[in-house]
């Protein structure tokens, strides 16, 4: 069904993020003491969750056995003799990436009794996990719930109704590579965040009413000055009747009956704006606008507010341009590395020190280079005016038809689905640099999918190569001023510095072109750094160097 909705006075200043208020039942968080036990391991430990095994000293001591997720091109460490007297018990450092004290790679089964509100009976529950890493399985009183697999978006759990009482939960975690993402993904490789253990971000258990919206997702048309709202229901009414209310703003109410008969499943509505009352988004003008969707029915309340921005990213020949006017992207990479912590912050603060730092020097756009972040660094993204380019958590072989091929779109998906409504949102491509002779076939139809599904960003095939020709922009690395086998003969080695030199016969015709990795070549280590590690990840290998 589709409806027309003028609307009036819309636009709500400020940051908001996609939240579910449930009125009929308060959440219980399930941040704190949980039980631990390492798989083939008898013993238990407590630790606190959110949070990390590595970061509270669980796992197992770094030695020459270690199984490390990250390509290693030099192994000169576990056999050259300059490097014995790192390879020693009580002085092992690694000189491949920085390294954590406790290191654990495997299953973790994660244990807490939770208490059922006698209000719950009868109550379909869900069980959130903002973000994990990696694998989860769902146990509640031992019996197997279900598995989720995602790197980017949360874990949710519909349970069936539990009694009112004592219940314990089990979550078993395991952070191997059982999907072939790659282990230099940034997702998941030591090189980076580190391959670590546990769940991050909110946990709660919460009671679901009996119809409740499940998702909602806001599709702005500038040149139509409206926005299409897509809504899913899940459950039913006791009665079969229902009232859904769409409110943005603070004096525009429309309410629709939902009658027995009427497909619950999705609702289309159009808002549109009046007459001069629309504020764009933009790095210069992050507007961001708060759309309140209440359903009510006979006993039962759901509540979701949805934050987005009026704001159009658009391919335009060789250029970009956002709302109607061209920009040049000028960006960075980011690379999920969090050495305080081992894993992506979860932080308003922290994501905002990251932006301004990019603002400072100029910058409005920032490649999440094949990983994807958490809903806050959307979120600050969004209210500091960021053009984000997103990756799906891989850097592998793909198109051979096997597992990851399916898990790619899966996972495109669920990041669509989270993270769809956020302005900032721009951009989105497979991951890094893929392999497989079928590479460029698979992403192509990959591509074409993306673009059907959902219109609100530009889609490319990947970072790096295997270009497709029917993406909206090329993420290449002709335009580097230092190329692999080029050694002293690149433009940074033989030539005096200068800016001068341009890409024209490098760069495709009819398309933009995003330059791909062009800062990579020269690291010029600060060892008074060394001293400021003071969380998970240690500069042990600055200490060899």
């Amino acid at each position: 069904m589709r409806k027309r909705i003028m609307l009036s006075l819309l636009v709500a200043f400020g940051m908001y993020g996609c939240i579910i208020q449930e009125t009929n039942a308060q959440a219980i968080s399930l941040a704190g003491e949980w039980t631990v036990r390492l798989d083939a391991d008898s013993t238990t430990t407590k630790i606190r969750l959110p949070g990390s095994l590595q970061e509270q000293g669980v796992g197992n001591d770094i030695d020459i056995h270690t199984p490390w997720t990250g390509g290693i091109v030099d192994d000169a460490w576990y056999k050259a003799p300059e490097y014995e007297k790192y390879r020693q018990k009580g002085n092992i450092k690694v000189p491949f990436w920085l390294n954590p004290e406790k290191h654990y790679v495997g299953v973790a089964w994660y244990t807490k009794e939770v208490v059922i509100p006698a209000g719950w009976k009868g109550k379909t529950l869900c069980l959130s996990l903002e973000r994990t890493h990696w694998e989860t399985t769902l146990y509640v009183d031992d019996v197997e719930v279900g598995k989720q697999e995602s790197l980017s978006t949360p874990h949710r759990y519909l349970l069936s109704p539990l009694t009112p009482g004592r219940h314990t939960l089990t979550l078993k975690i395991d952070n191997r590579i059982h999907i072939p993402v790659g282990i230099n993904a940034h997702s998941v490789s030591d090189h980076t965040q580190s391959n670590w253990n546990g769940c991050i971000g909110q946990l709660s258990l919460s009671a679901k009413p009996d119809l409740y919206i499940e998702d909602i997702q806001v599709y702005p048309d500038i040149p139509n000055r409206k926005v299409n709202v897509t809504v899913r229901l899940k459950g039913t009414s006791p009665s079969g009747k229902a009232n859904l209310s769409l409110q943005l703003g603070s004096i525009t109410n429309y309410e629709l009956r939902i009658t027995p008969g009427d497909d619950l499943s999705i609702a289309n509505y159009e808002l549109r704006m009046a007459e001069g009352e629309l504020l764009l988004w933009s790095e210069y003008t992050p507007n961001l606008y708060r759309l309140k969707t209440t359903l009510t029915f006979p006993g039962g309340k759901d509540e979701v507010s949805t934050s987005f921005g009026f704001r159009e990213f658009k391919r335009d020949h060789t250029r970009f341009a956002v709302n109607g006017q061209p920009v040049f992207l000028r960006g960075t990479l980011e690379c999920c590395i969090f050495p305080l912590t081992g894993y992506p912050s979860m932080e308003r603060s922290y994501w905002a020190k990251i932006y301004r730092a990019c603002k400072d020097f100029g910058l409005n756009h920032v490649r999440f280079h094949s990983w994807c972040p958490p809903e806050v660094a959307f979120d600050v993204a969004d209210s500091m005016g960021v053009y984000l380019q997103v990756e799906c958590a891989a850097w592998t072989t793909v198109g051979d038809g096997g597992e990851i091929d399916r898990w790619i779109r899966e996972e495109s998906d669920r990041i669509l689905a989270a993270y769809g409504n956020h302005p900032s949102f721009c951009m989105l491509t497979y991951g890094n640099e893929p392999g497989g002779a079928n590479r460029s076939r698979f992403l192509s139809e990959l591509v074409d999918y993306w673009k059907k599904k959902d219109n609100r960003r530009v889609y490319a095939s990947a970072a790096g190569w295997a270009h497709a020709e029917n993406a909206d922009y090329w993420n290449m690395p002709e335009p580097r001023i230092q190329g692999w086998g080029e050694g002293l003969q690149s433009i940074i080695n033989a030539q005096p510095p200068r800016t001068d030199y341009d890409w024209r016969e490098k760069i495709p015709k009819g398309m933009p072109a995003v330059s791909h990795e062009i800062g990579q070549w020269c690291v010029y280590p600060d060892f008074n750094e060394i001293s400021r590690y003071t969380g998970v990840l240690k500069a042990k290998n600055l200490e060899i160097f």
